[in-house]
């Protein structure tokens, strides 16, 4: 046991007897509890490698296993961090809050049923974007997904921590309808129409009867969620749209302005993204292609990599999805929209039915390379996500974009950012790229970090997402009437879970007993 981080309370001889237990439940070839284990564990983009220790894994398959688990961690005391796939990368990985923490690892289970007629899927944690797309090609079966830009990770997963796609079911969390999930007595729950044992409707009705539970399951430390519903998109009969490029900063006020009536009007009725020249560069070339000088890139830099590439400064992509005669009619208001705000190029997209479908997200089609931005800097590469939520409004837009610009800026880092529509706000999703064989740049992110969050605090805005290190600085950021929503939590996690068995201190939320373990 020499080297690993045991959590409070527990001993070496009594995680010996979990150990025995946990493996007459998965077997032993499911238990992961060695050195090269605990590593392959580890938040692959951590700040600080020395955070975020696992203890060892457990890989259950099937709910009835997550159940024994979860049973016997209660009894022994031995903290569990439920994973899907383990790709949240940017905001964690696989490793958990708590060092010491045992991840239970999910992605062994595997299960798909499809309601072709009801375009509705149930869905294991295990489940990726690339399994649910290859069953859904391999069958035949005429419905979209929603994946993200990154679709290597878990379909649920994204879901439940409120990822986004680029279709018009882009709002992936909204599309979750029913759950069973596993209490943290192991108890076995299932939410919404679920809760009637013969219900045919179960991921066809979000709310059930009686108070909703399904979002409370969602960026929550209050149960293990073993299958999901969730809604997919019919293919639709046409595509139409454009991609459009814009060339100075300040293009970024007008376009916001532009978009967002559209948007709520439902003429987009996807969430469109804007996104900077180096969310593109990043994934074409590398930094050293460019410069070897320290500090953020020179103006003359970035106009020479827009050059090559042919990049506006910011870029969007807008879709409209259905009946072919509604596209052909909404097209001409959205060209016009555009033009009129004299953009530095626009291409036209088009697809019908029946047309071979291009690798793109959103077209409902999976991809990862743009995880190759990890490699910027060269090294070994990582990046870390800053996302607050903005109302939709081009003059705060800008004025964020300036701040955070600035703070890049000072602390000699390259911006990587976008501002990702939803039907009534912004979320600003900022990429801090980093290399972690660069020891000055390593010290100077988390610093970098805090002004970013201390900053947008002072605006009134919050983070949606963040990643292990700051879920307690994040969480103190809701503030109001002295952290009344953090009481809350706790009082919830003191009830369901007083023993902080699953998850402690995801999202901030801790029991009673663990709250000398936060980070702020």
């Amino acid at each position: 046991m020499a080297g690993i981080v045991l959590p409070t309370g527990l001993t070496s001889a009594k995680l010996d007897q979990a150990r025995r237990e946990f493996a007459s439940v998965v077997g032993e070839k499911n238990l992961f509890f060695d050195a090269l284990d605990r590593d392959s564990y580890r938040d692959k983009f951590a700040i600080d490698e020395a955070g975020h220790q696992p203890l060892g894994a457990i890989a259950p398959i099937s709910a009835e296993e997550v159940q024994a688990v979860v049973k016997i961690a209660a009894r022994m005391k031995t903290p569990l961090w439920p994973i899907s796939r383990g790709k949240n990368l940017g905001y964690g990985g696989s490793a958990p809050v708590l060092s010491g923490t045992i991840v239970l690892d999910l992605s062994r289970m595997k299960k798909i049923e499809v309601d072709v007629d009801n375009a509705t899927v149930l869905l294991e944690p295990g489940v990726g974007f690339y399994d649910l797309y290859d069953h859904l090609q391999a069958n035949k079966i005429p419905l979209w997904l929603s994946t993200p830009a990154n679709s290597w990770g878990s379909v649920i997963g994204n879901a439940l921590d409120r990822g986004v796609g680029y279709t018009p079911y882009g709002e992936n969390t909204t599309k979750l309808c029913g759950l069973e999930v596993v209490m943290p007595d192991g108890d076995l729950v299932r939410t919404g129409m679920g809760a009637m044992a013969t219900a045919p409707t179960w991921q066809l009705y979000r709310y059930g009867y009686g108070p909703s539970w399904d979002q409370l399951f969602v960026q929550s430390n209050f149960g293990v969620v073993t299958k999901a519903g969730m809604w997919l998109m019919p293919e639709p009969e046409s595509v139409l749209g454009m991609d459009v490029e814009f060339d100075r900063p300040e293009d970024l006020g007008p376009l916001i302005d532009t978009l967002g009536p559209l948007r709520r009007e439902g003429l987009l009725q996807a969430n469109p993204t804007i996104g900077n020249w180096l969310r593109a560069a990043a994934i074409l070339t590398r930094r050293s292609d460019w410069t070897d000088q320290p500090g953020a890139l020179s103006d003359a830099v970035i106009d020479a990599i827009r050059k090559k590439y042919g990049m506006g400064w910011w870029g969007v992509s807008l879709r409209i999805f259905g009946r072919e005669g509604v596209n052909k009619a909404i097209y001409p208001i959205l060209e016009k929209a555009m033009t009129d705000l004299k953009p530095l190029s626009l291409k036209p997209r088009t697809w019908r039915q029946g047309e071979p479908v291009e690798a793109n997200p959103a077209m409902g089609v999976p991809e990862t390379f743009p995880m190759q931005n990890a490699n910027w800097h060269g090294g070994r590469g990582g990046h870390i996500g800053f996302s607050p939520v903005l109302p939709q409004s081009g003059k705060r837009a800008l004025d964020q974009f300036r701040q955070t610009y600035a703070r890049y800026q000072e602390f000699g880092m390259d911006y990587q950012a976008s501002f990702a529509f939803g039907e009534r706000h912004l979320i600003n999703v900022n990429a801090v790229l980093f290399n972690q064989d660069d020891a000055a740049m390593m010290k100077r992110v988390d610093p970098f970090l805090k002004s970013l969050i201390a900053d947008a605090r002072a605006r009134g805005y919050c983070e949606y997402r963040t990643h292990l290190d700051y879920m307690d600085t994040v969480a103190d950021t809701y503030d109001f009437n002295n952290h009344a929503l953090r009481r809350l939590n706790q009082r919830v996690k003191d009830a369901l879970d007083p023993a902080g068995i699953i998850a402690p201190g995801k999202s901030g939320v801790w029991t009673s007993a663990q709250m000398k373990e936060r980070r702020s």
